[in-house]
């Protein structure tokens, strides 16, 4: 517990130092840095994000410093009942928190790790159904994956990744499983399918939206997983309860929401939280 302990305070501290250094301190020119702590999945939406709120604020900086749910967790954790917690108040080296789906920000709500009702939604992930380009006669619904018998499916591996999980259970909410067992092809991981996908190996396949957007070129999107079907995954962004800036931090979490945001975010493949969510 100890050695556990002492780790949690050194990734802090590490946190911190690195934060200051990247802030400028020395320098009274430096734009005021905007600290998100995130996780490593969402780098691309939360990259084009910062860049984009840096463009409408030219006086600050959005540094985005990645890791894991369980260790961000850890992290903050560890900062805000270390004993140096007090020097933290107002000046924590945390803005925003981001991590991949909205447990942890749950988690950290429930433990006032994260200022009450400042979660926002930004972004949902759904699973698609990707073709070829090339290929003309595409299914147009999942449902019609069922019908013909010819068409064989690339499925990311649901014993190794979140996307073949929510795969097997949008084929069960859908009633085609059985139907589908034997024509399906399952691959290690997204990238596999797509890669499954455009070798031949397979004639469609089954990801999250942000997945096609790298080979957006090679591949088209041909239908999307309603929400009656399966619960798309929702990302949110929450202040941290130390957030040496209050304001700015709320500036961020409204820029979230924007129209020039949700355009961003729909270009890399995400779609959009209803609202009320």
């Amino acid at each position: 517990m100890l050695r556990t302990s002492m780790r949690n305070v050194v990734r802090m501290t590490v946190l911190i130092v690195a934060v200051l250094l990247a802030g400028g301190i020395d320098s009274a020119a430096a734009s005021e840095p905007l600290v998100v702590a995130a996780s490593p999945s969402l780098a691309q939406p939360l990259e084009a994000l910062a860049r984009a709120f840096e463009a409408s604020r030219p006086d600050v900086k959005v540094r985005l410093y990645f890791d894991s749910s369980l260790d961000l967790r850890r992290t903050i954790a560890a900062m805000e009942n270390s004993p140096m917690g007090q020097y933290f108040i107002g000046s924590g080296p945390i803005h925003i928190i981001a991590p991949g789906g909205d447990e942890l920000i749950t988690r950290l709500e429930q433990k006032y790790y994260v200022l009450p009702q400042t979660r926002r939604p930004y972004a949902t992930v759904s699973l698609v159904l990707v073709v070829p380009e090339s290929l003309v006669d595409a299914p147009l619904s999942f449902e019609a994956l069922a019908q013909d018998t010819r068409i064989r499916v690339a499925v990311a591996d649901p014993m190794l990744t979140v996307v073949g999980q929510k795969t097997n259970e949008l084929l069960k909410a859908l009633g085609i499983a059985e139907a589908m067992k034997s024509r399906l092809d399952v691959a290690m991981d997204a990238r596999a399918v797509l890669d499954h996908v455009l070798n031949g190996q397979a004639d469609v396949g089954i990801i999250f939206g942000p997945d096609a957007y790298d080979k957006r070129e090679r591949v088209r999107v041909v239908a999307i997983a309603s929400e009656q079907a399966i619960r798309p995954i929702i990302h949110s962004l929450a202040m941290e309860r130390y957030c040496p800036d209050r304001p700015l931090c709320e500036e961020f979490l409204e820029f979230s929401q924007s129209p020039e945001a949700q355009s961003i975010l729909k270009g890399l493949g995400y779609a959009l939280p209803r609202q009320g969510k």
